[in-house]
């Protein structure tokens, strides 16, 4: 039984039917067929409504974060610099789907070349490591600052905010290189169909017709070396950072600490909970048309980009406090 990689694979999450497909004799196809929403190609128009509201939401939230971190003095610091480092991870991770979604949806545009193919599942899973260990890099910042604060501007200086940046970059560029070379070794000689609207890795790999084992075993290798250990990483951050919050001398003091973290923990759900609940769809849902399958995994990589720059902007009173001082000003 093949398993399917955590949420480095989760928009092709039932087999789709060979049989229902044009299949024909070739090897290494120059190009691919994207589906959309299988099952839902007269909803396409409708379907893309929502999908082009969050994309600009994302678009428009995450620069007005880089803009305003990037004119304010005082947030020059190692949360908001984790934070444009997100800030950047999801505009390219929602960039990287939803342009050809939109013209799949808009324009019919179902083909995709096979080197584009490839490209863009290297990006989804890239990025996709990179935002997961961004939020390692913030639960450690809240870690110190909360339980360590009077060390907090000592620990996490500039150049070890670099180093921990260059680090996160350099992990999801490493551990996402192989899924193009695997997908590339692979030979294609039934069907050339993705019955989804992106390309990654376990989606093109399952059109082979070779055992592809390897690409299945490496994914799950990828699932507990990367997201495994950053899910317990920010644990153990959090468990600690609890500890110091609840042994505070008075609740007003224990409230106004947890705010400071209440955003991070936030933006962390609205990315784990689709992940998991993708995951288990994948293991106990079997029963679940493609088409909800299809749509939740392009939900799970479009609300995070829309969702975090309104967490933090709602959050975070200082991001807040300067958006309504450039509106106020613009009003006078």
């Amino acid at each position: 039984m093949q398993e399917t990689p955590f949420y480095l694979s989760i928009g092709h999450l039932l087999p789709y039917s060979m049989s229902d497909s044009n299949t024909t004799n070739f090897t290494n196809p120059s190009t691919f067929i994207l589906l959309g929403v299988p099952g839902l190609e007269g909803a396409h128009i409708w379907i893309s409504i929502p999908f082009c509201a969050m994309y600009a939401i994302a678009i428009l939230g995450n620069f007005t974060i880089l803009f305003i971190v990037k004119s304010e003095m005082s947030l020059h610091g190692p949360m908001y610099y984790f934070l444009c480092m997100l800030a950047v991870t999801d505009l390219v991770l929602s960039t990287s789907i939803l342009p050809k979604t939109l013209s799949i949806f808009w324009f019919n545009s179902r083909e995709i070349d096979f080197s584009a193919c490839l490209t863009q599942l290297y990006f989804i899973h890239c990025f996709s490591a990179m935002e997961s260990g961004i939020f390692v890099a913030m639960a450690l910042d809240r870690y110190v600052a909360i339980c360590h604060p009077l060390r907090h501007s000592t620990i996490l200086t500039n150049p070890v905010v670099a180093k921990i940046g260059l680090a996160v970059v350099l992990r999801g560029a490493m551990f996402a290189l192989p899924y193009p070379f695997l997908a590339r070794m692979w030979p294609y000689c039934t069907t050339n169909i993705i019955p989804q609207s992106y390309c990654e890795h376990i989606a093109v790999v399952k059109l082979a017709c070779a055992d592809i084992r390897i690409s299945n075993y490496y994914g799950l290798f990828v699932v507990f070396s990367v997201i495994g250990l950053d899910v317990s990483s920010i644990a153990v951050s959090y468990t600690l950072i609890l500890r110091a919050i609840f042994s505070l001398p008075t609740k007003d003091a224990r409230l106004k600490t947890f705010g400071t973290c209440g955003s991070h923990l936030c933006v962390i759900l609205a990315f784990y909970i689709p992940c998991l609940f993708s995951a288990f769809m994948h293991r106990f849902g079997h029963n679940v048309p493609l088409h909800f399958h299809v749509l939740m995994a392009n939900v799970y990589l479009l609300v995070p980009p829309m969702l975090n720059p309104i967490i933090y902007g709602v959050r975070s009173k200082e991001i807040w406090d300067r958006l309504f001082q450039l509106f106020t000003h613009k009003g006078t």
